[in-house]
């Protein structure tokens, strides 16, 4: 099924535009950018939303506005309104089980603790949407207490992390055509294999 829902996670206001956590809202709104969507507040869905052309129709990006824990209010509106399966639903969102610079385009699955996907599953009784994974890596090796998972995502990523995180979003913003076209096997293939690094220009 093509995808007819993107949504991007993170916490609204100036005080987290620049945390880990909004490594989803990063993607999304570099999307809109690249396809020169104008994002609006839509009040019946908690979030700002556009909607984009794709060859199969049209598709929905939505930024929910509320809390990162209340994702789930956004996306089950603007789905059960629209009438978008789960199916057809990809969320992008920060990961902490994969590194700065790691990124993984899956269907289903559990929510790991966080708590955006958490509530996006309850709203809408199933697990079985796509998720876009942005790696921000793990403030340790070892098990973190809560308590320092939390410090973790809601701080913004060192320089060196920022360049790799804002590098696997290129990334993800250049296989959406495959994407909205419903090649994920091709889209799949495209993210998960890294780029080759550029050999030195024989001139310098």
């Amino acid at each position: 099924m093509p995808i007819k829902l993107i949504v991007g996670l993170g916490n609204p206001g100036k005080k987290y535009d620049a945390t880990r956590h909004n490594a989803g809202f990063w993607l999304a709104e570099r999307l809109a950018a690249q396809r020169r969507l104008s994002l609006r507040k839509e009040p019946k869905f908690h979030g700002l939303a556009a909607k984009l052309d794709t060859a199969s129709g049209h598709a929905w990006l939505l930024l929910p506005q509320t809390w990162m824990n209340e994702s789930g209010s956004a996306v089950g509106a603007l789905a059960q309104f629209h009438k978008i399966a789960a199916d057809e639903i990809l969320v992008a969102h920060d990961e902490l089980d994969l590194p700065p610079g790691g990124v993984k385009l899956k269907q289903g699955g559990g929510h790991a603790g966080h708590n955006g996907l958490r509530d996006i599953i309850e709203h809408l009784g199933t697990a079985d949407f796509w998720r876009l994974r942005i790696g921000i890596g793990h403030p340790r090796d070892v098990a973190a207490s809560e308590q320092e998972v939390v410090d973790f995502v809601l701080h913004p990523p060192g320089k060196e992390e920022r360049a790799l995180i804002d590098a696997v979003i290129d990334r993800g913003v250049a296989v959406f055509d495959l994407i909205l076209a419903d090649n994920m096997a091709a889209a799949m293939h495209k993210l998960h294999t890294k780029p080759k690094p550029q050999a030195p220009d024989a001139a310098s």
